[in-house]
C-alpha cells in the first residue's frame, strides 16, 4: 500500500498531535495542517478533527464550504471525527450558526436525565449495516473511545448513512458513511487497535481516490 498525503483542517483549537501521530503510524505519508481548503485537491484525503466548539469551528470552515461540498461530491475521501462529523449536519444545539448541511439532520445534546454528560470512556459498536469501507475488518461489539456531549440525529432521508450505533442510555449513531465521506462520533486516534484499523481503512480509501 502506498502512503497518501492527508490534510487535517484546524479550527483554531490546536491539540492535533495525537491525530497526526495516528495517521503517521498507520500508513499516511505527509500530514499537513490547514486552516483553509484552497488547493485541497493536491492531497489524497481530508480529516475534520474532533476538537473545538461548533460555532467557532463553523466560522473557520465556512469560507471553505463551497470547496468542501465540491470535493465531497467528487468522491474525495473525508473523515469527520466527533465535532468534525457533527458539522456536516444542518445545525447543533451547541451553537446558533447553521452547519454545513451536507447531511439532513441536526445535533442534539445527550439526555442529561438518563446519562452523565460528557460521555467519556469506552463503548461497544453495534454495526447495523454491512459492507462499510471505514469499518472493514472491524468486528461487531468492538470497543472504541468517546469524549462528547452531543449526538447526531439524521432526518429520515439520511438514516441510511448510519453504519454503527452505540448505546449510552439511548441508541446513538456513531459511524456514518456515504461514498467516500465518513464520520465517527468516537475518536479513532484514541481507540487502540480498533481505532488504528479504522485509520488504516481511511488511508486505504485515500489511496483509491
Amino acid at each position: 500500500m502506498s502512503k497518501p498525503n492527508i490534510a487535517i483542517f484546524d479550527y483554531g483549537a490546536g491539540n492535533l498531535f495525537s491525530l497526526k501521530t495516528s495517521l503517521e503510524k498507520n500508513g499516511a505519508d505527509k500530514i499537513v495542517i490547514l486552516n483553509d481548503l484552497k488547493g485541497i485537491e493536491k492531497f489524497d484525503g481530508l480529516i475534520l478533527p474532533g476538537v473545538g466548539n461548533f460555532d467557532p469551528a463553523i466560522k473557520t470552515i465556512e469560507k471553505s464550504k463551497e470547496i468542501l461540498v465540491d470535493v465531497v461530491n467528487k468522491g474525495f475521501p473525508v473523515l469527520g471525527i466527533c465535532l468534525g462529523m457533527e458539522m456536516l449536519f444542518e445545525n447543533s444545539e451547541e451553537g446558533k450558526l447553521n452547519g454545513l448541511s451536507i447531511f439532513n439532520g441536526n445535533v442534539k445534546i445527550l439526555p442529561s436525565h438518563k446519562v452523565k454528560i460528557p460521555h467519556m470512556g469506552w463503548n461497544n459498536l453495534d454495526i447495523v449495516k454491512s459492507g462499510s469501507k471505514i469499518l472493514e475488518g472491524i468486528k461487531d461489539r468492538s470497543w472504541v473511545y468517546f469524549v462528547h456531549s452531543y449526538r447526531i440525529v439524521p432526518k429520515k432521508k439520511d438514516t441510511d448513512i448510519v453504519v454503527a450505533n452505540t448505546n449510552y442510555g439511548i441508541d446513538i449513531p456513531v459511524v456514518i458513511e456515504k461514498n467516500n465521506l465518513f464520520g465517527t462520533q468516537f475518536h479513532p486516534e484514541k481507540s487502540g487497535t480498533i481505532g488504528a484499523k479504522i485509520m488504516k481503512n481511511f488511508i486505504e480509501a485515500c489511496n483509491k481516490k
